[in-house]
């Protein structure tokens, strides 16, 4: 399987750079969010639309940052 409609975009969710990465891959969209500076993944979902997929991915990414501490320096 080869990969289509891939997309790229960064968004800010409370504070944290967020890449959300898109891509349809067979009869599924799938979309994952990473948190830019180390990389890490944060969510990856797949759907039969991109909206869902993506909404599904900012829903758990959003969890996840809501839950780490910020200290400062």
């Amino acid at each position: 399987m080869k990969a289509e409609h891939f997309k790229e975009r960064q968004i800010e969710i409370d504070g944290w750079p967020v890449k959300l990465t898109s891509y349809r891959l067979g009869e599924k969209f799938i979309c994952e969010a990473d948190n830019v500076s180390p990389g890490a993944c944060l969510a990856r979902f797949k759907s039969v639309s991109p909206e869902d997929a993506e909404a599904q991915a900012i829903s758990k990414a959003k969890h996840m940052l809501s839950k780490t501490r910020r200290r400062d320096i």
